[in-house]
């Protein structure tokens, strides 16, 4: 049995870690770490298990990661950055997976309201004044939280089934359901980076959107995208 037929890739994403990290603002090296985990030595050499899990095997030896993994990365890093500690993330990770019973649960809509109480408890568990700090008021958290929830559209089961990386009133989607869950225009589903390579050769935003048969303001949105990737 191939890995289609095992792993059924149309309507998951695919993207490798140079992808995933050009989509997420984290670098490749840690992408790979959060993914593979990491080996140091101790005396004896010791490995750290990855905190993300991706939901697809390696592809001819390399890795694939799906678009649930995007949202992970994205998540994972908002909460390094604000202080939370590998260890409190790790036992986040693992509480949620139990309770929402999925292998990605900080991209369900659920995490919104139920993260919090996670946090809380894994604070206590691990004696983290600063992560209780971080979540002892909904506020808090919601601040964390809800700059990319806003950006994300939910299935009926909850999870993160489209990212709006410009927000839901701009035309750029990632869409796991749509060329493989590269980013595209909305309505006329080119591929952004194809937009933007067309605009640099041409120069124009209306030459461009004339050739590809889309908005000017299609052309301008995923103009906009890419050039924030290239940052």
């Amino acid at each position: 049995m191939g890995l289609i037929e095992t792993y059924p890739l149309v309507g998951r994403g695919i993207y490798t870690i140079p992808e995933a990290s050009r989509l997420t603002h984290v670098s490749t090296g840690r992408v790979r770490r959060w993914v593979k985990g990491y080996s140091f030595r101790v005396l004896d050499s010791l490995h750290s298990s990855p905190p993300i899990l991706p939901g697809l095997p390696p592809i001819e030896g390399v890795i694939a990661l799906e678009f649930l993994d995007i949202v992970e990365i994205r998540f994972v890093d908002a909460f390094l950055d604000a202080g939370v500690s590998w260890k409190a993330l790790r036992l986040a990770h693992l509480k949620g997976r139990e309770i929402f019973g999925t292998g990605h649960p900080f991209s369900t809509r659920k995490f919104s309201t139920d993260g919090r109480s996670i946090f809380v408890e894994v604070g206590r568990e691990v004696s983290e004044p600063a992560l209780l700090d971080l979540v002892k008021n909904q506020l808090v958290f919601r601040k964390l939280t809800m700059p990319f929830l806003r950006q994300l559209e939910f299935s009926d089961d909850d999870t993160a089934s489209r990212w709006w990386p410009l927000g839901k009133h701009r035309p750029v989607v990632v869409d796991p359901q749509r060329t493989f869950g590269q980013p595209i225009v909305n309505r006329e589903g080119v591929p952004t980076a194809v937009l933007f390579k067309a605009y640099k050769t041409e120069g124009s935003f209306a030459r461009t959107a004339m050739w590809y048969d889309v908005k000017i303001s299609s052309v301008r949105a995923a103009v906009e995208f890419e050039q924030q990737l290239a940052a």
